[in-house]
């Protein structure tokens, strides 16, 4: 990101007389800078050449490159104060930015966004660029909008909205925990919806709700998208490798043609669990599986679920594929979705305070799929989820029953995907061995 710029120096037009006499009171000033006073005297060679100065009054050449200024929107800029930032003074260019129908997109100004301004030699505007939407998901992936505005042949102004695809960067990034993911994350300057992905992808194989412990270890690989020297958005994650208690989690992402992709571990086995641990991300157990005391009935009574204490609102997913079975109120389960998965196994999700939109008995829902959000309708004393995991529809405690576990690479593909765990295997070696350095200078 280029400083703000003031306005452009006028240009001095030097003499040869005045040019020489610069010249050797520079050379003065040097050789008094850097003579020791205790040391012999050394001979001084002196370089000249004779270059020819172009007339007084001479013009630049029309193809010189412009002066590009930037500023970034504050909360209560204006248009004006934009322009004056950056040096423009153009005559009507203000008028035209704030009545005129083709600019309309400069009448929001959005704080910590970029305004650029290109300047001629003589200090004219070549083009304004407002960069408005920085990074969006378009037809082309992550895109970067702009408005244009360049001087017209007829003395005023046109405006011209452009998009183009952000180009894709490669990162890596790695880190150790000391008191939550999400804080090492920030201190590895990883985007929030890389650290969610990586939850998402690892699982069915750890449970980031009480699993975490002090110095688990992850090291990433993944998608950035920039645009004139900006981060502008986030891919997926290509490659990670998780240490939790001493245990390595390793995953890549492979798609051999028009199959549909997923995550692997590095020896092949797929990370796409048949069931998730849980249903919400980021929460608190409030109450196991087991007997209890109700908190309403007040008396002892088998708890057929595990209930998660989350905020109103908060968004939950089907922890495995399969089929409405039942969506609806249901006594003291309140708003209540019942999933029939696969084979045997069924779940339910109660409490709801309202369901997704447009969801319906009969339909199919994928693993990770929005279906509800946390309520308390039904028996509850307060916003939470309470979830059974059902095999031939009895319940059964979810944390501690032994998940069925998802399908392996078949022999055809193996060729392909060692090609892919052996562009980015190398990438998470180099952030270990980085790891272990820091740690050894960190214990001397």
């Amino acid at each position: 990101m280029m400083p703000e710029a003031s306005q452009p120096q006028r240009r001095r037009h030097v003499t040869r007389s005045l040019l020489f006499a610069a010249g050797g009171l520079f050379l003065t000033a040097a050789a008094l800078a850097v003579v020791q006073p205790s040391a012999p005297p050394e001979p001084v060679f002196q370089a000249r050449q004779t270059l020819d100065l172009p007339p007084l009054g001479a013009q630049a050449g029309h193809d010189a490159a412009p002066y590009i200024a930037a500023t970034r929107i504050r909360r209560g800029d204006t248009v004006a104060d934009l322009l004056n930032r950056l040096g423009v003074n153009e005559d009507g260019l203000l008028t035209f930015l704030t009545h005129d129908e083709r600019a309309r997109s400069i009448y929001k100004l959005y704080p910590g966004r970029t305004v650029q301004a290109a300047l001629d030699d003589q200090g004219r505007m070549v083009w304004l660029r407002y960069a408005h939407t920085p990074g969006a998901t378009g037809k082309s992936g992550i895109e970067s909008s702009w408005l244009e505005v360049r001087p017209a042949a007829d003395g005023g102004f046109s405006a011209q909205e452009r998009t183009i695809a952000a180009a894709r960067e490669t990162r890596i990034a790695e880190g150790e925990i000391t008191s939550s993911l999400f804080g090492a994350a920030d201190q590895a300057q990883v985007p929030d919806a890389i650290t969610m992905e990586m939850v998402d992808i690892l699982g069915s194989r750890i449970d980031f709700l009480k699993d975490l412990r002090k110095g688990d270890r992850f090291r990433i690989v993944y998608d950035a998208y920039m645009h004139d020297g900006e981060e502008v958005g986030t891919g997926h994650i290509r490659a990670l490798e998780f240490i939790n208690h001493g245990k390595t989690y390793s995953a890549v992402w492979f798609q051999n043609g028009q199959e549909p992709g997923g995550y692997y571990d590095f020896s092949g086995a797929s990370l796409k669990g048949a069931f998730l641990r849980t249903a919400i991300k980021f929460t608190r157990i409030s109450s196991g599986f087991g007997m209890r005391m109700h908190p309403i009935h007040k008396q002892w009574i088998g708890h057929k679920g595990v209930d998660y204490a989350a905020p109103a609102g908060t968004p939950i997913h089907a922890t495995a594929d399969g089929t409405v079975e039942f969506i609806g109120q249901q006594n003291g389960y309140g708003n209540v979705i019942v999933l029939k998965n696969f084979g045997k196994y069924s779940t339910l999700y109660a409490h709801q305070s309202r369901f997704a939109k447009g969801l319906k008995k009969g339909d199919r829902v994928q693993q990770g799929q929005l279906i509800g959000y946390v309520g308390s309708t039904g028996w509850a004393t307060g916003p939470h989820l309470h979830y059974e995991f059902r095999i031939d529809k009895r319940p059964v405690d979810p944390l501690s029953v032994d998940l069925p576990v998802a399908r392996t690479l078949e022999a055809a593909d193996r060729k392909a995907f060692q090609a892919v765990v052996a562009r980015y295997q190398p990438q998470i070696e180099l952030m270990a061995r980085l790891q272990d350095s820091r740690i050894q200078v960190a214990q001397q």
